[in-house]
């Protein structure tokens, strides 16, 4: 018979910290997804939401970047790399009538956690993310009370 003294404690920290690293690893991964989400779904809403009160066309896609840089931001998610699209309905061409509505859609790549760029090249080391939100033109704008 040979000694099993100290091969549990070994045993414990082995598989421990072969179970332990990628289970931490996910729970962090999850929770950068789960905020690029948030992100994404809060900066498109937001956008959208200023857009239609603003009394100009560029007074609104100024106030729309500037809503979608502090949401990203407030996750931690790279504005600068955000792809950012407004379009309008009824008319495209007026997208402030009173009436139509403003749908601004936000994308972004969510980069994981803890990996090289150097990784880059052979996967992807991100999660595409988009949102969209839609916001009605007041009926009343530009009335006079």
């Amino acid at each position: 018979m040979s000694a099993d003294e100290g091969s549990a404690t070994l045993e414990f920290l082995t598989a421990g910290l072969l179970l332990l690293i990628p289970t931490v690893y996910l729970v962090i991964a999850l929770a950068q997804l789960q905020a690029g989400a948030y992100a994404t779904e809060g900066a498109a809403r937001q956008a959208a939401r200023v857009y239609v009160r603003a009394d100009t066309v560029d007074d609104a896609a100024a106030a729309a970047d500037r809503a979608v840089r502090v949401g990203l931001a407030d996750y931690g998610v790279d504005a600068d790399t955000a792809d950012v699209a407004v379009t309008c309905a009824p008319d495209p061409d007026d997208c402030l009538a009173r009436g139509g509505s403003v749908t601004v859609r936000v994308a972004v790549t969510v980069a994981l956690p803890l990996l090289p760029t150097a990784v880059d090249a052979a996967a992807p080391t991100g999660v595409p993310m988009d949102a969209s939100a839609t916001q009605p033109v007041s009926r009343f704008r530009g009335a006079q009370g």
